[in-house]
């Protein structure tokens, strides 16, 4: 007769270990599911990196009014300072001019006049004495307005450079700021570009080469079939016209590296022509040209409503620019972008 026993029970330290086998299994599969999650589309990661290019040239323009500003202000302290300086020493040899007047007072006005002149054995010399310790005590009291006017310049001096130096520390704070959120967009942009795969990413870049040619229309444009242009306008844009090629940089004015306004500022500076720093500034300057029909080579247009971009028109209605990180200086359809406005310099 066959025996029965009642099947074992497992152990709980059996039942402890399936159970973290399927609590890890589970948490593989999960693993394993997000890994096999779908590619990032490459429409979405070019929006994406476009958005982000556009908010590190912004970044850029910030950083380029704060480091103008800090420039301006740095300069500015040092001028007071050396100020400051000068009248430190000036305010000293005061001080001690008058230290020796009113010594020398001290010592020929211990005695009464009247006695003195008693017992003088020359009254005249004398006399002529008593007038210099006058002229002494004129002298003295010119001395000290001169001490407490030269003492309330430097004070307000010291002031003004105080003023100046904490309005220095505020803007380089802005500045390292700004710096941080460029390189912070620039980074982001570059996570998503190597988030894809390497088949996306050569179809990223030649769609980027496609709607490139789209804004541009042409490829490298030469001079000889824009328009003429006169003056200092024409320089500006020989000059720029020949940086096509060049690397944008942001923060660079050239002469082989740009980011937008800094072409812009290199390129009218060899026309003898000083620009502001940035693209902002750089919306207010000269006159304003009501529309794209009526511009005219060497005009500044400027795009976005922040004003973050700007290029030069050079006729047929094209500009060259330098775009963004990664891009180099090159003509593209001068409404490819939102204008702002457009001034004639």
């Amino acid at each position: 007769m066959a025996s029965h026993r009642r099947p074992k029970q497992p152990s709980r330290a059996r039942v402890s270990v399936l159970t973290a086998a399927a609590a890890t299994a589970v948490a593989l599969s999960a693993q394993v599911a997000a890994h096999a999650a779908p590619q990032p589309n490459t429409s979405d990661v070019k929006a994406q990196i476009d958005q982000l290019q556009q908010e590190q040239e912004q970044a850029a323009e910030k950083y380029n009014g704060a480091k103008e500003r800090a420039d301006q202000l740095r300069k500015q302290a040092d001028q007071l300072q050396d100020q400051v300086a000068r009248s430190q020493d000036q305010m000293s040899q005061l001080q001690t001019g008058l230290a020796q007047v009113a010594g020398e007072q001290y010592r020929t006005g211990g005695i009464d006049p009247s006695v003195q002149l008693m017992l003088s054995s020359d009254p005249t010399g004398y006399l002529d004495k008593a007038s210099s310790v006058q002229q002494a005590s004129e002298s003295q009291t010119e001395a000290l307005k001169g001490l407490l006017d030269q003492q309330r310049r430097l004070d307000q001096e010291k002031a003004e450079a105080a003023a100046v130096l904490a309005s220095l520390d505020s803007t380089t704070k802005d500045l390292n700021q700004a710096k941080a959120d460029v390189n912070q967009k620039l980074k982001a942009a570059q996570d998503l570009l190597n988030s894809l795969s390497a088949a996306d990413r050569a179809a990223l870049k030649a769609q980027q080469q496609q709607d490139d040619r789209a804004s541009r229309g042409a490829a490298r444009v030469d001079l000889s079939s824009l328009p003429p242009a006169s003056g200092y306008a024409a320089v500006a844009v020989a000059k720029a016209m020949s940086k096509q090629g060049s690397p944008y940089v942001w923060g660079s004015t050239g002469p082989n590296t740009f980011d937008c306004s800094g072409l812009m500022v290199w390129s009218y500076a060899q026309a003898g022509v000083s620009l502001p720093r940035t693209s902002q500034e750089q919306g207010n300057v000269g006159t304003r040209v009501p529309s794209l029909d009526q511009a005219q080579p060497g005009d500044l247009v400027i795009y976005g409503s922040d004003r973050h971009h700007v290029g030069m028109y050079i006729g047929n209605g094209m500009v060259v620019h330098a775009p963004h990180t990664g891009d180099v200086v090159k003509v593209m359809k001068a409404d490819a972008m939102p204008i702002n406005t457009i001034r004639r310099v």
